[in-house]
């Protein structure tokens, strides 16, 4: 959605309340579910999630996400009126061991809200110092104000250019460590094809993961931890923080095994909670490498 647009239905919804919020983002998501060209991607994930369930029911799972992912539109506009939003944690006392001393980073994911779980960190500690490296696309509208919104709660923003990246934005995130702050990386989404990646098994399928996190944990030496918001209500989240992801290579030559290691062990935790939440997946584009033909075409 363009960015007048989405500020026009915030500030008409403003005055009308949230049910014309929910009734037009829904509608909205029907028509990117009808006329997306992703749509097939989605089904091809729920082929691998549910292998045993027909295409109508891919198809239906489908129509579910596009419609859930509307709930992340209307929980900044339920934030916008209330000023805050309502949440338990789980593992918060994992993050107040490193915060000020070795830091931390992050593996955020496009599962579950991971633009809320930046702001309820901020939320559960005022002080906290907060580093995310978030995409750059070539036409932002919604994604220019979330970065706005985000900026002007205190998170330090660094671009991820599709193009290519900047050596000095990696030793902005190695200093932003040094000095026990966090840096917030997405886990599961390669933005370039010249980006070293790597593989992992996923659903039981080859996937592809960004071999930055990973790197920045062994250079640094900071700890690494998986990090989800999922919703439970309207404007109402839990947020969960694994314990630290270990990558300690027994030699130089072992540290790519090491990368490897610790980049399944992320896999294998967005799986389960992928399996707990297979609704709350908003990744859109391809994660998973080809599938069968036959399970995808439910045969």
């Amino acid at each position: 959605m363009k960015g007048f647009w989405y500020r026009s239905l915030i500030r008409t919804a403003g005055l009308c309340g949230s049910w014309l919020f929910v009734a037009v983002s829904r509608i909205i998501a029907a028509g990117y579910f009808v006329f997306s060209r992703r749509v097939p991607e989605s089904r091809r994930f729920y082929a691998a999630l549910y292998p045993g369930r027909g295409k109508l029911y891919h198809l239906w799972c489908t129509f579910k996400q596009y419609q859930n992912f509307t709930t992340i539109h209307l929980d900044r506009f339920l934030s916008s009126r209330t000023g805050s939003t309502t949440f338990t944690s789980e593992g918060w006392e994992k993050l107040e061991a490193v915060i000020g001393r070795e830091g931390g980073i992050l593996l955020m994911s496009h599962l579950g809200n991971w633009e809320k779980a930046a702001l309820l960190l901020k939320q559960q500690r005022d002080d906290l110092r907060l580093l995310l490296y978030m995409g750059v696309k070539e036409k932002e509208g919604v994604e220019r104000l979330q970065k706005v919104d985000l900026r002007r709660s205190g998170i330090t923003i660094i671009g991820a250019d599709r193009e290519g990246s900047s050596p000095f934005s990696a030793v902005e995130g190695i200093r932003f460590l040094q000095s026990g702050g966090l840096v917030s990386m997405a886990g599961d989404i390669v933005w370039r094809s010249d980006q070293r990646k790597v593989r992992v098994t996923f659903l039981g399928h080859d996937a592809y993961l960004p071999a930055a996190p990973f790197i920045f944990a062994l250079v640094s030496g900071a700890p690494l931890f998986v990090f989800f918001a999922f919703r439970t209500g309207n404007n109402n989240y839990h947020l969960t923080l694994s314990g630290p992801i270990a990558i300690q290579p027994e030699s130089r030559r072992d540290r790519t095994e090491a990368v490897s290691r610790a980049a399944q062990q992320y896999a294998d935790l967005l799986e389960e909670s992928l399996r707990q939440h297979p609704f709350e997946w908003y990744h859109f584009d391809r994660f998973i490498l080809e599938l069968c033909r036959q399970k995808f075409m439910g045969k």
